[in-house]
């Protein structure tokens, strides 16, 4: 039997192969709604219980398991939260309302 894959499940591989890690989340995760920046860069997390946090907390938080439908990447030493594929453009990080720290 062939197994082929459709455009949106080999984007979505790609993207997850694309992460150095995508934690398993706890019961009570929450989910990022606002993107804290700085000259168009994002600095910080706003989380759906109101609590900003740094993007280095946020990865922190990541990493616990603490923040819902993120992945965590890098680029050179930077670790930083990539949003998890799942066929939708509108949850997205970079689609996320901008908010101030």
């Amino acid at each position: 039997m062939v197994n082929i894959m459709k455009d949106s499940e080999f984007g979505s591989a790609l993207a997850r192969n694309a992460l150095d890690e995508i934690p398993n989340t706890t019961a009570n995760a929450k989910d990022i709604v606002g993107l804290v920046k700085s000259s168009g860069k994002i600095v910080g997390y706003q989380l759906s219980d109101g609590q900003t946090v740094s993007k280095e907390e946020g990865v922190a938080m990541a990493k616990a398991g603490e923040i819902n439908g993120v992945g965590i990447a890098h680029r050179g030493d930077t670790e930083y939260l990539k949003s998890l594929p799942d066929g939708t453009e509108r949850n997205n990080l970079g689609n996320l309302p901008s908010v101030s720290g």
